[in-house]
């Protein structure tokens, strides 16, 4: 597929996916057991129609907006992805720049290839770190590490207690670092583009804990299969709010009396999510609580999971989100064509948002409102909002 016919989210899928060996594509790709989540997040977005605005003057649209208090070029962020590494060589960088030239944020994994400082140290736009708590003291660690390299956000991962069972890894037996079988070597000489690059840039690693202590592959392959403190808590968020002194959001939060009691615990804002259906196979999606979160909190509420449309955004900034984080859309164009195929992706998804503004007659993206939407029902959103007095759509 050339550059020229490439003018969707999915068109880089397709490209990733003849890029890509099957197993690393389907580590992308693949969600939890029978992946039912991952295709209503996709099906969620037709519960809301547009219901437009005409004659407005939308010869100019404004697509700025403000994010936890900061002024950026629109509201989308590049979420945290683990393993970026094994798609694009230097991966993790790819998307920061990618992101530092569209001018939004990029968060930085836990189970990065890149190191919190060496990102740090070769990307100069602003950079969220997004912690996986293993254990109490690497935790710690972590969160001095991106607060000395000058991290302006903590995003605390809440929804991976256990692991979600991925039967697409199982049976490829993916997991980092690589182990050289006939089946991997075989899938390398199908993907030979894929594969000089592997062998030119090295086997990826988990960056954040690949050191010289005796414990560092045992935390690797604890964090590759999720193996997480399970014991986290209540009291455990506070003693991570004491810990860093900037702006922290809690993510994987799929209701709002946890987004409300996240806020009570010192919490900035919240990210809703259900990990892109890669945990919690009948998980909601965060769509169907967003605007009952919006109403509760009071506070910034951002949101993932199944984005690959302007108009799915919209939606969900129609609903209160301050912004979307982007998850497998930006990946596709990372796995198909680098930092470029990322640059193209965000472009591709900014234009979309402008175009959906237009034609929904809202000249601004901070204009957007429930009154934009009418629900599966053929209510208008914002009536129901008054009715219940809360924001449930679903």
């Amino acid at each position: 597929m050339s550059q020229q016919n490439l003018f969707s989210v999915e068109d880089y899928r397709k490209l990733a996916q003849k890029r890509l060996p099957k197993m690393v594509y389907d580590y992308l790709e693949g969600g939890a057991e029978d992946e039912y989540g991952v295709k209503h997040n996709r099906d969620v977005f037709q519960q809301w129609r547009f219901k437009p605005k005409r004659l407005v003057d939308v010869s100019q649209r404004n697509l700025q907006a403000q994010v936890l208090g900061k002024r950026q070029s629109m509201p989308l962020l590049i979420g945290p992805t683990g393993l970026n590494g094994a798609l694009w060589p230097q991966g993790d960088l790819a998307l920061a720049r990618a992101a530092t030239h569209a001018g939004i944020p990029f968060v930085l994994s836990t189970a990065s290839n890149l190191s919190i400082e060496d990102l740090a140290r070769h990307c100069d736009g602003e950079l969220w770190f997004q912690l996986y708590v293993i254990h109490r003291e690497i935790a710690q660690a972590m969160v001095l590490k991106a607060l000395h390299a000058g991290y302006t956000t903590l995003v605390l991962t809440t929804d991976v207690a256990v692991n979600g069972y991925r039967e697409r890894d199982l049976h490829n037996r993916f997991k980092m670092p690589m182990s050289y079988t006939p089946k991997v070597m075989l899938e390398g000489c199908l993907h030979p583009r894929w594969s000089f690059d592997l062998l030119r840039h090295g086997m990826p690693q988990l960056a954040n804990f690949a050191s010289s202590q005796a414990s560092s592959l045992e935390m690797q392959a604890a964090l590759m299969s999720r193996q997480m403190d399970a014991s986290f808590d209540w009291r455990a968020l506070k003693w991570l709010r004491d810990l860093w002194p900037h702006k922290l959001l809690v993510k994987g939060l799929l209701s709002a009396e946890d987004a409300d009691r996240c806020i009570a615990h010192g919490a900035d804002g919240v990210i809703l999510s259900n990990h892109g259906g890669r945990q919690l196979d009948c998980a909601i999606s965060p769509m169907e609580v967003l605007a009952d979160s919006v109403a509760k909190i009071g506070k910034p509420v951002l949101i993932d999971s199944g984005f690959r449309r302007g108009s799915d955004i919209v939606k969900a900034l129609a609903l209160g989100a301050e912004a979307v984080l982007l998850g497998r859309a930006t990946l596709y164009g990372l796995a198909a064509r680098g930092e470029t195929g990322v640059k193209e992706v965000l472009a591709l998804i900014k234009t979309d948002i402008d175009r959906t503004l237009a034609q929904i007659g809202c000249p601004d993206v901070a204009s957007l409102s429930p009154a934009y939407l009418l629900n599966d029902g053929g209510v208008e959103a914002s009536s129901i909002n008054r009715t219940l007095g809360k924001g449930t759509l679903a």
